[in-house]
């Protein structure tokens, strides 16, 4: 595990990234800021101009608070809030730690991302 601080309208959050190719790829691009968008109510989305390693790459739920990366859109995620749904090709590549319910009220965001 790595931690890793995120940087969103001047609050700062800390996640757990897990060792594996996916994260690793991310991480060897930090510090990163990114334009996140708010997609479907329950996560924030940015979607890389390249495709990312993702071998572990696997149908899946999510926690609220996991990070990670959906290989078909080359998305990287943070979910926040809970559906219920199963998605496809999804990467789990952390966690956030914090309470991320402020989420619920955020539009748009610019995130950065470091090692903490």
């Amino acid at each position: 595990m790595t931690k890793v601080k995120l940087i969103i309208n001047n609050q700062e959050l800390t996640a757990d990234f897990d060792d594996n190719d996916t994260s690793r790829a991310i991480m060897a691009q930090f510090p990163l800021k990114v334009s996140m968008m708010n997609l479907y109510s329950r996560e924030m989305t940015y979607r890389f101009k390249t495709a990312l390693p993702a071998k572990k790459a696997k149908t899946s739920g999510y926690e609220v608070g996991d990070i990670a990366y959906w290989a078909p859109r080359h998305s990287f995620v943070i979910f926040y809030k809970q559906t219920g749904e199963v998605i496809g090709d999804l990467q789990k590549i952390g966690h956030i730690k914090d309470d991320i319910s402020f989420f619920n009220q955020l539009g748009d965001a610019d995130i950065e991302f470091s090692i903490e």
